[in-house]
């Protein structure tokens, strides 16, 4: 347990800053999971509106850094695959 105020501090900022990022990881899993929901559904049009808005999602988490570039890259490309493999 820190005994210096600024250290007590950090205690809560670190904290208050982790529930952030889980929630943010939460409510983008939950994105990713909804384009996949629709891929799945058969739905083009449905599919493709999940995509932009699951494209800005991943994007805006690997600019917080919840995501490496790479791994953002990565997801983007399979999804892109998904849709363009609907018949």
């Amino acid at each position: 347990m820190p005994n210096i105020k600024s250290a007590k501090k950090r205690v809560l900022v670190n904290a208050t800053k982790a529930m952030n990022n889980q929630m943010a990881k939460s409510e983008l899993k939950t994105t990713l999971k909804k384009f996949d929901a629709a891929v799945v559904g058969g739905d083009k049009a449905k599919a493709a509106e999940a995509y932009t808005t699951a494209v800005k999602a991943v994007d805006q988490a690997a600019a917080k850094h919840l995501l490496h570039k790479n791994n953002a890259a990565n997801k983007k490309s399979k999804m892109t695959i998904k849709l363009n493999g609907m018949a």
